[in-house]
């Protein structure tokens, strides 16, 4: 990470500002340190429709007049909402940087939820959920969360459920703000050609009026992961599983090297160990890859892959054979220096996105209370060992310490 300006308002919200001179769009969002996992059990999917709703009306504008005010531009707008995070984000022309900035602060701070856009909403927040009913590869990821995580929060699906979400009215949303929004957790970054001087000069007058709200918003941690063994009956013709289990936190010290061997085992490349083992060798699915996600307190691990009913039987062994080999075998020098190699240049990559770059900013920022820069990770990369890695494999990938979840044909 090369360069980048921090400014703190007093009332705490942070400006992160990347400079690069040779583009001509503008990638800018505010961050919020708030996810599903914040929710209360009657709460569940608020986080997200909150997300849905900041579209539909601020104390200014209603919804037609938010679509319009990037689009007439030629810009986008957009919103995501995670365990932890959620996120309002727009690109453009960076000429339009002000009208960008000015949009995403009303929506994010000033909707007032109209209770007729709820209606409205709830109904293509349920049809979203049916979507994923209809995706049983989507569908496996969610519940494999409460296979792991149980009846913790993170362990809830991030859309709700039809009863959480058909109950919904104005005071809910308005609640769901007070108890979580902390200006002190959350952060507006961007990715640009304009000097930091404009986007602080922008940062004064929109975000500076704004009253100070800090103070503690407690999670509750997880603790007490259980592996557990779970198979479902589905109007499929694929079979559809995920293996895989709680693992690191984002402040562990073995993060780095746990995603430098999940990437060896499951991730992007072809030549991943499982495509090679399970597709390239036998030719039984036509995706297999393994994710690792951290959270504050804990993460989660897991290979997912579809193939025929009829060999499931055959795919799982393979699966982990793969996993015995990295905890039985240290990787050889080689090997090694290889897997670093592909990682780091897949990092690279990664930060040649401005898009990806203002986001990566801003949740390294909330997360570590810092900007990782590449070069202290490519550092971290670079001290990983055999032995280090295969104790890694030895303390998550042990048999006996998986979940697996099937969706079996019925």
């Amino acid at each position: 990470m090369s360069e980048y300006d921090l400014y703190e308002l007093p009332n705490g919200i942070r400006v992160l500002h990347k400079q690069v001179l040779h583009t001509k769009i503008a990638h800018c969002g505010f961050l919020l340190d708030i996810g599903s996992r914040d929710e209360k059990p009657a709460q569940q999917g608020l986080a997200h429709f909150w997300e849905h709703m900041a579209f539909k009306g601020t104390e200014k504008r209603k919804s037609f007049h938010i679509l319009n005010r990037l689009e007439t531009v030629g810009g986008e707008l957009n919103a995501y909402t995670t365990k932890e995070k959620i996120c309002f984000y727009a690109s453009l022309l960076s000429t339009h940087f002000e009208r960008a900035f000015e949009l995403l602060t009303d929506l994010t701070f000033h909707s007032v939820f109209p209770e007729k856009e709820i209606e409205k909403e709830r109904g293509v927040i349920l049809e979203e959920m049916a979507m994923y009913v209809d995706a049983p590869e989507d569908a496996i990821i969610d519940d494999f969360d409460a296979v792991v995580f149980g009846n913790h929060s993170l362990g809830h699906n991030i859309l709700g459920t039809r009863e959480s979400v058909s109950s919904f009215q104005q005071p809910d949303f308005r609640q769901f703000l007070q108890e979580n929004v902390r200006t002190d957790r959350l952060v507006f970054s961007s990715v640009s050609n304009l000097p930091f001087k404009e986007v602080k000069r922008l940062a004064d007058k929109y975000l500076a009026p704004l009253p100070a709200k800090l103070g503690e918003r407690p999670r509750v941690a997880f603790a007490g992961y259980q592996p557990l063994s779970r198979i479902e009956y589905k109007p499929i013709t694929q079979a559809h599983c995920l293996i895989g289990g709680a693992a690191y936190a984002i402040e562990n010290e073995r993060r780095i090297p746990f995603f430098l061997l999940n990437n060896l085992l499951g991730g992007p490349g072809m030549n991943s160990r499982l495509n090679l083992a399970v597709r390239e060798k036998y030719g039984l699915v036509y995706t297999i890859d393994s994710t690792y996600s951290p959270y504050t307190d804990t993460g989660l691990f897991g290979i997912y892959f579809g193939t025929e009913k009829k060999q499931v039987n055959r795919t799982i062994p393979l699966v982990q054979k793969e996993l015995k080999l990295l905890r039985d075998k240290a990787l050889g020098t080689s090997q090694l220096h290889v897997a670093k190699e592909q990682l780091m240049g897949q990092l690279a990559m990664a930060e040649e996105s401005n898009g990806g770059l203002m986001q990566l900013l801003a949740k390294s920022t909330l997360d570590l209370g810092r900007v990782e820069p590449l070069t202290e990770i490519f550092e971290r990369i670079k001290r990983i060992t055999a032995p280090e890695l295969q104790g890694i494999a030895q303390d998550l990938l042990r048999e006996d310490n998986l979940s697996v979840l099937q969706y079996l044909p019925e």
